[in-house]
């Protein structure tokens, strides 16, 4: 029973944390992809 307990606790952590991350007013916005421009191999005429 005390083992039960314990994952709750862990997970209502977990959620917790979560939700603060979720609802935080200076969360990072996903960034941008940039392009790299890779060199097309030539193919034979």
């Amino acid at each position: 029973m005390e083992e039960i307990e314990k994952v709750l606790e862990e997970i209502t952590e977990w959620i917790r944390k979560l939700i603060e991350a979720l609802l935080s007013p200076d969360a990072q916005p996903e960034p941008e992809l940039i392009p790299i421009p890779v060199n097309q191999p030539k193919r034979p005429r």
